[in-house]
């Protein structure tokens, strides 16, 4: 039980970020995969593929800020991306999983 408490302690602690800039690129990712997306048929892809999308936009933002060192930024990137724990990637993979079930429901009901 303790586990799905650390994964829950990890999804709030992403959800509640004082960073509003990264919660807008997850909210304006997740809302644009679901919109895309053929249904919650392909939720497993398409939150794999916003997981690809939200790093390559955390690189591009970091690029941005320091745009002296792009080289740096992306050996940054990557080596934060292999020391990453699998409970922080898998509490990203539920967050986008939800909101992309979440948007693609509500657009399957307003579709209709």
């Amino acid at each position: 039980m303790s586990a799905v408490t650390d994964i829950w302690n990890t999804i709030h602690g992403i959800i509640t970020t004082p960073d509003w800039i990264m919660l807008v690129i997850m909210a304006v990712i997740a809302i644009g995969v679901a919109w895309f997306s053929e249904g919650l048929g392909s939720l497993v892809t398409a939150t794999l593929g916003s997981l690809v999308v939200l790093g390559l936009a955390v690189f591009v933002r970091g690029a941005i800020q320091n745009s002296k060192d792009v080289g740096g930024v992306a050996q940054a990137d990557w080596h934060n991306l292999m020391i990453m724990p699998t409970q922080t990637l898998l509490a990203y993979a539920i967050i986008f999983a939800v909101v992309i079930a979440i948007v693609g429901a509500i657009r399957g009901v307003i579709g209709r």
